[in-house]
């Protein structure tokens, strides 16, 4: 029970995840919605304290798998815009900052059940068509964590308001008093999870804080719809200000304001040095030194040992690498299976992944769908044909790719003798895995290989039948992944169970979904106050003998 009594929130339950198996009424729901929003065209707007502003240049939000047809129009915020934008945050800052955190909860709780009702089609529809998920990975993503991130959010918040000071002495209280970030918080968003995209510019929020957001260029649609939902769950004009842009033209007039008060990013690695150098070359002109809080790249692994469960790491392997094409930040690409187990696990591996089916996300039956763009198209492409021609790789399963239509790659295997070899080392981002088989009895040896391979240290994952030899692996893998998995796939953290966040170039390790996270977004106050101060300068020792 809280120390708020009455006005306590009860922790709460994550939010179920609706299968949408064949005849149930959330599929023919979620089709009818995604028939709307494909038989429909948007105009997407800046909105800056609430008001919608257009620029006139203009931005395209597509399908992945029909790359020729438009799903809305977008305005990209320039200078201007992001001047007015800051204005208008701090405009509300005071008021927003004066809210009491109660009255804050209440406008996220309801966002949760807004999403997890009447928002729950549209948001799900949205990150299928605009993002290329299937309705299982997008029910997963777009409804059921960001729900969570709500619900959980609000509660961890109440644990931070409710600390305080553990002794008062007689004659005075001393007391904590978590204040918002003094000025704004500027959070940029990804394209591949709406789930995050929904929640690093609503945690600042959450604190008092107000926030500018830029969401990825890739993926504007669905957080357009997240932005019309803040508004109806009553989130005052102005807290949060959505400015769509390129990253040049917006990021830099931003972190050139002297109000920046902080950074809420999910991105790549370069982009994530790119900033931090900024805010270093800055530093001297903000009113406040910045909270950067980032989580970056990853080169996610599984780690089999001997004693792995042959079925389950191929299963793992599959769902790992090939859910979502990999474009998961914590998607499994790399993997360090025992010559004793592959040939078995080769065949089955194999067999499974090119019997993967590929297409549409409108149809239910696509375990894959189409990459975000032409770029990350392009840059995945460059793996896969590398491993053609490579002397030390080659590709055991798929290596197709069609961009003629939309971004379509085959989930890919590659085989390599080199574990330092090109996709055993470099972040790729799309549906590719490279295998590494070792030798048995070179188990220590191998994971000291794993462990120094990569810049990255986000999630990996072990497979061990002999719970003592996966204790061992995960003691000498103690900083090769923030959320380090057992007998498990690396990927699918779940709000209030596993907290999400890498170190090294994976990020600052803040772990969103959770109260770490919302430390990030205030400024504690200590306060003491004295009943009887003191009267007289001098001290006992000083009284003459």
């Amino acid at each position: 029970m809280s120390k708020l009594g009455i006005f306590s929130l009860p922790f709460p339950e994550n939010e179920p995840v609706l299968n949408y198996g064949a005849g149930s009424p959330e599929r023919l729901s979620l089709k009818a919605e995604l028939e709307r929003l494909s038989n429909e065209e948007f105009e997407i707007p800046l909105i800056i304290g609430g008001k919608e502003v257009k620029t006139g240049n203009l931005g395209k939000c597509i399908m992945p798998h029909d790359h020729g047809h438009v799903l809305a129009k977008y305005h990209m915020a320039g200078e201007k815009e992001l001047n007015m934008a800051a204005e208008a945050a701090l405009k509300a800052r005071e008021e927003w900052a004066n809210t009491s955190w109660e009255v804050r909860a209440s406008i996220f709780k309801k966002m949760a059940v807004l999403l997890a009702g009447p928002y729950r089609d549209l948001i799900n529809a949205a990150t299928m068509l605009n993002q290329g998920k299937n309705a299982y990975q997008a029910e997963i993503d777009a409804a059921a964590e960001l729900v969570d991130f709500y619900n959980f959010n609000t509660y961890y918040m109440q644990e931070i308001m409710e600390e305080q000071p553990p002794y008062s002495p007689q004659g005075m209280w001393n007391r904590l008093e978590q204040r918002p970030l003094e000025g704004f918080v500027f959070a940029v968003t990804p394209f591949n999870f709406t789930s995050i995209a929904g929640n690093l510019p609503t945690a600042p929020a959450m604190m008092g804080n107000v926030v500018l957001w830029k969401p990825a260029s890739s993926a504007v649609y669905t957080p357009y719809f997240l932005m019309k939902m803040f508004k109806e769950a009553g989130l005052p004009d102005g807290v949060i200000n959505f400015i769509p842009g390129s990253g040049g033209s917006v990021g830099r007039p931003v972190m050139d304001r002297a109000e920046l008060a902080g950074i809420h990013f999910t991105g790549s690695t370069p982009v994530f040095h790119n900033m931090w150098k900024t805010i270093g070359d800055n530093i001297a002109k903000y009113h406040t030194y910045p909270r950067i809080v980032g989580e970056t790249g990853g080169k996610d692994f599984i780690f089999v040992h001997p004693t792995g469960d042959m079925k389950a790491v191929e299963i793992a392997l599959v769902r790992g690498s090939f859910e979502y094409q990999g474009q998961k930040c914590s998607a499994a690409s790399r993997a360090y299976i025992p010559k004793s187990m592959w040939k078995n696990l080769k065949a089955d591996l194999v067999a499974t992944t090119k019997g993967l089916k590929m297409g549409d996300p409108k149809d239910f039956t696509n375990f894959v769908n189409a990459v975000i763009d032409q770029a990350a198209f392009n840059t995945i492409k460059t793996y896969i044909d590398h491993a053609k021609d490579a002397n030390d790789a080659e590709i055991i399963a798929g290596g197709g790719t069609d961009d003629s239509k939309g971004y379509f790659m085959e989930p890919t295997i590659i085989e390599t003798t080199n574990p330092h070899y090109k996709s055993m080392e470099e972040e790729i981002f799309g549906p590719v895995l490279t295998i590494y088989v070792y030798d048995d009895d070179k188990v220590d040896e191998t994971l000291e290989i794993l462990d120094k391979t990569s810049i990255y240290a986000l999630t990996g994952a072990v497979f061990a039948q002999d719970r003592l030899a996966a204790e061992y692996c995960a003691q000498k893998l103690v900083n090769a992944a923030g959320n380090f998995y057992i007998n498990d796939k690396p990927t699918g953290a779940v709000v209030g169970q596993q907290p999400f966040g890498g170190s090294r170039a994976s990020g600052t390790n803040d772990k969103a979904g959770s109260k770490i996270n919302l430390m990030r977004w205030v400024s504690p106050r200590t306060i003491k106050e004295t009943y009887d101060p003191a009267k007289d300068y001098r001290y006992p020792f000083m009284e003459e003998e």
